[in-house]
């Protein structure tokens, strides 16, 4: 187990963030893996993506986790910066900027756990606005993308699991519904699908080591979008 490894995996079992036995052997992710997707919107490609964890980065003199997302294609481009705590992979500051068809924004959202909200700033136009969103589990709000990667620290990926993910102003719960056969990569995978409750999100999990996200359908930043992989890179 790489020194990475060990230090992230003792910290988590001491926090008791995931139901023990959390993981057993090597972590499915370390610094520098790259998953690379297609973006399609109905039955047109849209674009590419890429979700890089980027491990230890330093913002404003203090430790984060670092989780980036990139999608580019016809006019758009959606970046975000996700720096975690490194800890619990929660999410601490979420840094976004947006070109959708020539409108531009930059947003930044900043978790207040210890007040329970998150403050949103907007600047798009030339004009800045800043919003107070309370949360009402102030222990636990995720994002999509830093929940992808807890949800990969799970012992098992199966049929019948449940995984809650706690958005700022919703909660979902996820459930292992059906097992697919998924072909991608230049193999097939027996893939695990995960419905969410309210219905918002889609996800294909591999069930096996890398326990890797295949497709990802719902809300992501750039309208209701389907990501399909197209490559991966361990590191």
């Amino acid at each position: 187990m790489t020194r990475f490894n060990a230090a992230f995996f003792v910290l988590i079992l001491a926090i008791g963030l995931w139901t023990a036995p959390v993981f057993a052997g090597e972590l499915p992710f370390v610094p520098g893996e790259k998953i690379h997707y297609s973006v399609k919107q109905g039955m047109f490609k849209a674009g590419n993506a890429v979700l890089e964890f980027k491990g230890d980065a330093y913002l404003e003199g203090k430790k984060y986790t670092l989780i980036t997302f990139l999608a580019k294609g016809f006019n758009f481009y959606d970046e975000e910066r996700i720096y975690a705590d490194p800890v619990t992979l929660l999410p601490q500051k979420v840094m976004r900027d947006l070109n959708i068809f020539g409108n531009k924004e930059n947003i930044m959202e900043e978790y207040s756990f210890k007040d329970s909200f998150i403050r949103i700033t907007k600047v798009a136009g030339g004009k800045t606005t800043i919003q107070d969103i309370s949360i009402t589990n102030s222990s636990a709000t995720d994002n999509i993308y830093t929940f992808l990667y807890r949800t990969r620290l799970q012992e098992e990926i199966k049929v019948g699991k449940v995984v809650d993910l706690q958005l700022p102003t919703l909660t979902l719960k996820f459930q292992g519904v059906q097992q697919v056969s998924f072909n991608a990569l230049g193999k097939k995978y027996q893939s695990v699908m995960f419905r969410s409750v309210p219905a918002k999100y889609t996800l294909w999990f591999d069930p096996g080591p890398q326990k890797l996200p295949l497709r990802i359908s719902g809300a992501l930043g750039i309208s209701n979008t389907v990501m399909v992989i197209t490559g991966y890179e361990p590191k």
